[in-house]
This record gives C-alpha cells, structure tokens and sequence, in this order.
C-alpha cells in the first residue's frame, strides 16, 4: 500500500481525523456518540471510525493544564466500560494540541495508559510513524481480526516499542562513533571505549537538561561549537577530557582560572564515571575522535527528550534514566553473553518477598513484644483485612453475579455442566481483569473470599503467611512502621535496615540488610530492591519526627539522652539537599551491592544509580559530590570468587594442604 505522508501530515495539522483515517489508513468509518460521567460532568465523545471492534474516539477538552491528565484518566476508564478496545484523541478548544491516548491491559497489571502529545507547529514525524504501523489495505480486510488490528495499535503506541526504536538507532550511531575513534590498537578496547564515552555523554545530556551544565540546556552541543571555532577536531581532547577529570573531578574553587572560563560554572560530581578509565590510562596520550562524531551523536540525542525525574513516559520520543537499563539488557549481546532482561513485576515480586521478609526476621529478634499477643503487629491485617488484597484480586467482587452465572455456584442441583453453559464466555469489565472469562472471575472470588476470611479471623500471623496468600507485604510493612506506638519496634526495624553504630563503648557495631545480586547487569533487581526499602525508610524518618515533636510539644523535663538516636539520625538528614537524596544515598551505599562478569553492564549501572541521586535535585547549587560505589557494584566472576587479578595471585602464594592430611571419604 502506498503511504501518502504528506497527506497524513495535513490532516493532522487540520484536526481532520476522519479522512486521515478512513481516507489514508484504510479504516472504516463509524459514526456515534458517547457519554461519559467524570467528575459531576457529562463529558462527549464522537467516534469517528473502527476496524474491527476496535473504535477511534475524539474528545474536545475544556479543563484546566494541570488537571488534563488526571482528566483523561478518567475518561478512558468509563470508555473502557462500553468499548474494550479504544483509541482516544484529545483535542483543545483552539485546535493547536492533541493528545493521542492508548491503554494496555495485560491480565494480572495495572492498566499502562500510554499517551503522544502532538503540537501544530511540529513536524509530527514521531506521530506519523506511529500512524504508519495502523494502516490496513483493502487485501488485509478478509481475514483481518479484532487480534489483529489491537496487536498493531499495540505495535504503534507501546513505550517497549519505542525502546527498542531507540536502541535500534543507538547500536547504529554507536558503530558510526567507533569509526571516528583513533588511537586504540585493540579493536575490544577500542568497541569498549565508545560505551564508556557514551555512558558518559548520556548522563551529561541528563543534568544538562535540568540546567545544572552552566545554566545551559545544550551545553554540550553549544560547547563543541564554539571548540570548532578554536580549531578542528580539538573537542576531544580540549574540552570533554578537562570537563571528564577536572571540572566534575575538582571543587570549583581547586580550578585554575583558565579551566572555569572554559568550562563555565559545572558542579563538582567526584563520581567514578569521570575517573581516568583503564584504556584511558593505558592510551589516554594517542586516543583522538572527531568533531564529526559528536555531531552526529547529538543530532541523534537531540530527537529524544531527556528526564531525569521520575515521571511515567508519554511521549515516543522520551527517555529516562530507566530506559537505559531496559535498552541495555534487552538488546546488547543477548546471544554471546546470555544477557537477559527481567520486568519490574517480577523483579518487584522477588524482591520485595526476599527483602522484607528478612528485615522483619532481625526485627523479631531485637523487639519480640511486638510480634506476639493480642496488641502485636499482627493486629492491623485483621482489623482492616481489605487493605492487604491487592486491587487486581479484588475486582468486581462487590458486585452481585448475574443470573446466568450464579446459577453455576451450587454444586449439588443436578445439570451442573447445562448451568455453567456461560462460564466459558468472556465476561464484561465490570467484573473482570483483562482477557477474564466468567469462570476465572468465579474462581477469583472464591478466593477472595478465602483469604478475606482468613484475614479477618486473625489467621495471618506471620510473613510467611502474608507470601503464601500473596498479599500486599510492602503495604503491610509500611503500615508496621507508621503504626508503631513506642519507639522500640521503630528502632528494631530502622536497625535491621540501616545498621546500627555503638553509641557507648561497651557496644557492638550492627550492619544493616544487605542485598546482593551476583549477576546484577544493569541493576534491574537492584533498583527494585531500592524501590522497597525507600517507603520503609521515609516511614521510619517521619515517626522519629513525630516521636521528637510530641516530646518538644509536651513541655516536661525529659532525660537527655531521650530520643537522642532519633535526633542525630534526623539533624544527619538535614545535611543532604532534601530526605529524598539522604534515602537513596543511604540505600545505594549501605544496602546495594552488584557483580557481573560483563563490565560495560556495572557501568551503566553506576549511571543509573548516580543519575538516580543527582535526580533528587531542584538546583545545581545542591548537587553533592557522587559517592564511590566501586566497592558496591564492581565488575567479576562471582563463580571464581576473586575480585581482582592481585587476589588470584596472592592465593597462589600460600602453602598448599597436602592431600594425605584430609580425611578419607
């Protein structure tokens, strides 16, 4: 089928989806109207075409910037009700903006709502190609399934799609890069060093982006301009090498002169990704790359918009911090090194039914009043049972069963097979999770049932407990910490993470949980981790700020050394840029700890962690210098054991035990 580009570019630059979708992409025109209530107002929207069940809806909306994505939450949400299987277009009232909105609904997740925003003054290349994915030709039509057109709309909208768009580019610029490198006799080191220097430029292009760079959101394109002014092909070797290893490396006022007005005002990192790197130090005098490789390689970054914060992605052409894990190890040399990429549900699952599990283990040991009799912590899942469920469990269990379905419950009326006739049939939203038919959806309230029983009779009596019936544990553990009424329990959990140092002579030093993952990649299962024991150690922050305020409000003579723990731990907090920035930090340097065999993944796991902090940051004059996590996340074998080539050595330098002194088997 031929693709009129052009012609798709106009009419989405005149709001006129009907042609642009019955005329260039071959769907089938639909005419109707949908009423939707969402917050005490009649919100309209008019489908304008469908292809196979699947319906094109436009929604013109008239409500305030900053409530537009809570909005069309909403709104989807009620669409979804009447019609599965939706793309919604969200126009302004002055026809300038849309918002192209697509949900993906796997059964046992969240819905993942995903959005492209398109202006009339740009080019809308993104969305094009997006448009060009959902185009049908008439000798499509006659075995084209509903299947069929979702899993394209599916291939056209989905963020996993736009990844792999970026890498797929990525491994190209990549190649062009290694090209324009000199100076490196060995072609491994020489593949290596372009990652290491893309590494390195990504993460610049992250903070350069929140204007830490010299207040500057293009410093390092506006940077290699005025280089080529200077003279050809000298970026390299004098800028980015005095901005690697002297201007993050170096407290501003240790600059000379000369170095800050080259550089600009930069923040002072100290991180290990603008240390001299080995092929740095073996060849750091004959390496030289073109001025020709960075302006390709930011013409290729500038394409995408980079953010550090933590938000969702909408767009297609977004990237954050996150990305560059997934990118990494769902497409770098998955067949040679066996790489293999595991999703946050999983990682999450894992994580938090190994972690939690064994904090709560250490804080039984130090406070075990509060684990057992009537007013202990296993008082909260009875008293509100419902709150553990998570919501996916609980879906439609409210509402009555149809006839046709409750018919099926009693098993001992005969013609049991005749009543349960509609089991087999898909049932509505209402009731069901994605893909459910009304017999999962029976068996699933059975089971809520069961386990809302055991929680409310008091069953549920440990951890153990909380896995076996899968329920919210990391609810469950917060709700401990916020819930604790004497600072005993508080201290016993804040121990078990964080450690614990002696404050009188006659005490031993504790260490904290630590998680270690022996081929951590990227950090896919670290970050989880991270994501875990953050919640935790907010909720213990915010109750020793209670426990200390209620002392200061209660106005009598109190001992000294009464909450003198929890005051030195917060006045410590008070130190970081904000609480946020003291968790993470605490957490990556006390908690985490990575190896893998594959160096160039404990590199981009360093970035991420590192961007992870310096993301906590409103302004650069908060930016700490980065902590040395080379201890931490360290490249190796964790079959041999050995973390270097020095311990090899040394352990072949001992007296041998002869073989006759050992026992016989």
């Amino acid at each position: 089928m031929v693709i009129n580009t052009e012609s798709i570019r106009k009419f989405l630059k005149v709001f006129d989806f009907e042609k642009l979708f019955v005329e260039e992409l071959g769907w089938d025109r639909h005419s109707g109207r949908l009423d939707v209530q969402v917050n005490n107002q009649t919100i309209t929207l008019k489908s304008l075409a469908h292809k196979r069940g699947m319906v094109v809806y436009t929604c013109q909306l008239s409500v305030p910037r900053l409530a537009v994505d809570d909005t069309i939450r909403k709104i989807e949400t009620q669409v979804a009700k009447s019609v599965y299987e939706h793309l919604i277009i969200y126009t302004d009232a002055n026809r300038t903006e849309q918002i192209w909105q697509w949900a993906k609904r796997e059964q046992g997740k969240p819905i993942a709502r995903r959005h492209h925003h398109y202006n009339v003054t740009q080019s809308g290349e993104p969305l094009i190609q997006k448009l060009q994915t959902i185009i049908f030709a008439i000798e499509e039509e006659e075995n084209l399934t509903i299947v069929d057109v979702s899993g394209r709309v599916r291939a056209a909208f989905d963020v996993e799609k736009v990844t792999k768009r970026f890498y797929d580019r990525f491994k190209e610029e990549h190649g062009d890069f290694l090209d324009f490198i000199d100076g490196i006799p060995d072609e491994y080191l020489q593949r290596w060093y372009a990652s290491v220097m893309l590494n390195r430029l990504m993460f610049i292009y992250f903070i350069q982006k929140k204007g830490f760079l010299n207040s500057d959101i293009n410093y390092l394109a506006n940077k290699l301009t005025q280089s080529k002014q200077r003279a050809k092909d000298r970026y390299y070797k004098d800028f980015l090498c005095p901005l690697f290893f002297e201007g993050f490396a170096k407290p501003q006022n240790e600059r000379d002169k000369k170095l800050s007005q080259l550089l600009g005002n930069v923040p002072y990192l100290n991180g290990g990704i603008f240390q001299q790197h080995q092929i740095e130090q073996l060849h750091g005098q004959t390496i030289s790359i073109s001025d020709k490789a960075f302006e390709k390689m930011f013409e290729f970054f500038e394409a995408y918009q980079w953010h550090l914060d933590e938000r969702p992605l909408r767009n297609d052409n977004e990237i954050n911090p996150d990305v560059l894990g997934y990118i990494f190890e769902k497409y770098i040399n998955q067949k040679q090194m066996g790489a293999y990429y595991t999703k946050e549900d999983i990682t999450g699952y894992i994580s938090q039914n190994t972690v939690i599990p064994r904090i709560f283990d250490i804080a039984r040991e130090k406070c075990k009043i509060a684990f057992e009799g009537s007013q202990s912590i296993w008082r909260l899942p009875k008293d509100n049972p419902d709150r553990y469920i998570y919501d996916a469990v609980k879906k439609g269990v409210n509402l009555p069963l149809p006839d046709n379905i409750a018919l099926g419950l009693d098993t001992t009326k005969p013609n049991l097979i005749e009543r349960r006739k509609d089991w087999n049939k898909p049932a509505p939203t209402e009731y069901a999770l994605p893909t459910e038919i009304w017999r999962e959806v029976v068996a699933r309230r059975k089971r809520y049932e069961e386990v809302m029983a055991k929680l409310a009779s008091g069953e549920i009596k440990s951890i153990n407990d909380l896995i076996t019936y899968n329920l919210d544990i990391c609810q469950f553990a917060q709700d401990v910490v916020e819930n604790c009424e004497g600072p005993e329990l508080l201290r016993a959990i804040w121990h078990s993470i964080v450690g614990r140092i002696p404050r009188k002579s006659n005490e031993k030093f504790e260490a904290g949980i630590s998680i270690l993952d022996p081929a951590c990649g990227s950090g896919a299962f670290l970050f989880a981790v991270l994501n875990i024991l953050e919640p935790l150690y907010e909720a213990c922050l915010e109750r020793m700020q209670l426990f200390v305020d209620d002392l200061q409000r209660n106005g009598t003579k109190n001992r000294p050394e009464k909450f003198a723990d929890f005051k030195e731990i917060l006045a410590e907090v008070d130190k970081h840029p904000n609480s946020k920035y003291f968790i993470y930090k605490s957490i990556i340097i006390n908690n985490l700890f990575g190896v893998d065999i594959m160096e160039e993944a404990i590199e981009i796991c360093k970035l991420r962690l590192f961007l992870k902090l310096v993301a906590q940051v409103d302004t650069v004059k908060k930016i700490e210098p980065l902590p040395d996590i080379d201890f931490n996340i360290r490249a190796g074998n964790t079959l041999v054991g050995y973390a270097n080539l020095d311990e090899v050595k040394r352990s072949m330098q001992g007296d041998f035990i002869k073989l006759k002194s050992l026992p016989t088997i």
